[in-house]
Order: structure tokens, then C-alpha cells, then sequence
């Protein structure tokens, strides 16, 4: 099914599809959005009740859908707009969830500007009406608002980096692309320049995780930036 509402002179359309969601890399042969948000479930060991958002792309290989090596365009303006909307709307509701950032990770890596707003991370949570509640105006969130803000890419970290997640919330600051800690040893500089490309925003900073890299891969990263000509700062 297919619903339709226009929201701030924009129409905007709810689909459901029948397919996993990593595994949409076709959806943009029926339609060119300017705005892409997969409303979904997040699954996680820990099962951490959270509350977040992403863009998708592969880092490396396509292990969950997608293109190797390829990411989605990520639209960090409206990525913050859903997490500010979900943190306001958590303490107003009093709901003990997490609200974070998730790294850049699985398919589908598409040409239009995507993320994902998820409610996590076990059958618990999934079946909280409230908290998917606040997914929903999240995602509500991002396609309405078109807030603009300084963009970063971040750099660093683990998979839900709070520091990142804290200066958006505290900030002015949006993040589009995050590459984590574990994904750096298969990121070489073309990625790292596509991270950069592929926000739909101008890039202003890297926002590095400085602890959060390997002693290692420090050199690659800032090397990989200084190329492309985009200011570093360390947190």
C-alpha cells in the first residue's frame, strides 16, 4: 500500500515493502525522492532499548545488501532533526530508551539522500507503541523541518558514538557519515572521500573520535582528509 500527504507544500509518501529493507537497492527505479527514510526495527546483542538513526552504505563488502564499497548520499541535516526530535519527545514521554547515532553500515547504498530511523533492540521495544511513536515523528521530523546546520563526517568510535550523538544534540552541528573504529582497517582514502561527496550537504570538518582510533590507522585518516582539504578536530 501507498499513502500520501503533503507536508510543508512537500508530498511526501508512506510505502511499505515486502522485501528486507537492506535489500531495497531497487526502490529508486519506481520513484526519485529528494528525501529517502526507511522506518524500521534495529536488532542488537545487547538489546539496549534505543532510539536511532543512520545513513546506509557499505564501508567494505556488501555483507547486508547494497553495492561494495558504496554509500548512500547522507542527508545529515535531516538525520539531526529526527534525533533532536526523538531526545525531545523521549524525556517528554519518559521513555528509558537510548537516543544515538548508528555508523554508516548495509544496504542499500542509493544515489538519493537516505537514513534510516529505528526502534531497538529486541521484540520488547519493537512492540512499545509509544516509543515507535516517536520513531514515527522522527522520521516526520526529517522530511518537514529541512533544517541546515554545519555539516561533519565522523570518524572513530564504536557503532552508537555518544560523543558524536552528544554535540549533535548539544550543537549546531550535524553528522552525515560516521565510520567506526572496526570498519577504519578496511577504509582506505577513495571511501573516506566518498563519505565526504556523498553528504548531501557541504562538508565543513572532521569530527575524529581521537581515542577511538588505532594508534595505526591515526596517519591514514588524517592524511586521507588533508587531500580532499577538510579541516580535522579532534574530540
Amino acid at each position: 500500500p501507498v499513502y500520501s500527504k503533503t507536508v510543508q507544500n512537500q508530498k511526501v509518501k508512506l510505502l511499505f515493502v515486502n522485501e528486507e529493507i537492506i535489500n531495497t537497492q531497487f526502490i529508486t527505479g519506481f520513484f526519485t525522492p529528494q528525501l529517502l527514510v526507511f522506518v524500521s526495527k534495529h536488532s542488537s546483542v545487547s538489546g539496549i532499548p534505543t532510539l536511532s538513526v543512520h545513513t546506509p552504505g557499505n564501508l567494505a563488502e556488501a555483507e547486508l545488501g547494497g553495492i561494495p564499497r558504496k554509500v548512500s548520499v547522507s542527508p545529515a541535516g535531516a538525520m539531526k532533526d529526527a534525533l533532536l526530535e526523538m531526545a525531545k519527545l523521549k524525556e517528554e514521554m519518559e521513555l528509558n530508551y537510548e537516543v544515538s547515532y548508528e555508523c554508516t553500515h548495509h544496504g542499500p547504498s542509493l544515489d538519493v539522500p537516505t537514513m534510516f530511523a529505528e526502534l531497538g533492540s529486541s521484540l520488547k521495544q519493537w512492540k512499545d507503541v509509544k516509543a515507535a511513536e516517536v520513531v514515527a515523528h522522527g522520521a516526520m521530523a526529517a522530511v518537514s523541518k529541512r533544517s541546515s546546520y554545519p555539516t561533519a563526517v565522523g570518524v572513530g568510535g564504536p557503532h552508537y558514538n555518544a560523543k558524536f550523538t552528544k554535540i549533535a544534540l548539544s550543537t549546531q552541528t550535524a553528522f552525515g557519515h560516521m565510520i567506526p573504529k572496526y570498519a577504519i582497517p578496511q577504509v582506505d582514502a577513495e571511501i573516506i572521500k566518498q563519505c565526504v561527496e556523498r553528504t548531501m550537504e557541504n562538508v565543513d570538518s572532521a569530527i575524529l573520535d581521537w581515542k577511538g582510533i588505532k594508534g595505526a590507522d591515526k596517519s591514514k585518516i588524517v592524511t586521507a582528509l588533508g587531500e580532499i582539504g577538510v579541516p580535522i578536530e579532534k574530540v
